[in-house]
């Protein structure tokens, strides 16, 4: 496949791990990116990767923060949009014991702020060519798949995926692909040591997909690995 010619990235929760990765590679490449990050402090030293990344504060949590960082972004086209900030929904999510503070607060960040980032960066897309926007959810939202426990995290990236599936086909007729995307489980802080794959290959992966996807592949769930997901 040819090298891609360089595009605007806009890469939301990207100061550490898979976005944080994917940040450099795509400087590494030559692409633009714009960095959103909760707060500056927490990349303080990051900026050394590479001058083609701009960080921009952003709270995907406040509607007031993303209305901010739309400001900042007006007049600049978008090609891809990678939706990367996600939380866990806190340590107690059984049936006996559930924290529904944390549950609510896993949908505001892993389901609604992929739609209101998403939504707010419309025009930046619009005016692109061939955009893309990728939401990394997780297999563990698939109904396909049998397992239990997690009840905040699993129904939050069930709902992401939906969201995302609506989207694409709401956005596909301008040219806009849009995808919910595994990621693999990644050892990361949310990870944890004992997952399988490291955060480059992750990060690796979903670029090389990125690349792929084209406007026949959108609305469909995918692995970090190009393999379509059951939903």
């Amino acid at each position: 496949m040819e090298r891609p010619v360089p595009r605007t990235v806009v890469i939301i929760g990207a100061s550490r791990g898979i976005g944080r990765e994917m940040c450099r590679l795509y400087a590494e490449r030559g692409d633009r990116v714009i960095a959103g990050v909760r707060a500056l402090p927490a990349v303080i030293g990051a900026s050394a990767m590479s001058s083609l990344i701009q960080y921009r504060v952003v709270d995907v949590g406040s509607p007031l923060s993303v209305g901010a960082f739309q400001d900042a972004l007006a007049g600049t086209p978008v090609d891809i949009l990678i939706n990367s900030a996600g939380v866990l929904g806190g340590d107690r999510q059984n049936l006996d014991d559930m924290d529904y503070e944390a549950w609510r607060h896993a949908f505001d960040i892993n389901t609604i702020a992929p739609f209101l980032v998403t939504t707010a960066l419309l025009d930046n897309l619009r005016a692109a060519d061939e955009a893309k926007v990728i939401t990394l959810t997780s297999q563990m939202g698939s109904l396909n798949q049998r397992s239990t426990g997690s009840y905040a995290y699993r129904s939050s990236k069930a709902a992401a995926n939906k969201v995302m599936q609506v989207m694409a086909l709401e956005l596909e007729a301008e040219g806009i692909v849009v995808c919910p995307v595994h990621p693999g489980w990644v050892k990361t802080d949310m990870g944890g040591p004992q997952a399988d794959i490291t955060v480059e290959e992750s990060a690796s992966g979903l670029v090389t997909l990125i690349d792929r996807l084209t406007l026949a592949q959108t609305g469909r769930f995918w692995t970090w690995e190009g393999v379509e997901h059951p939903w």
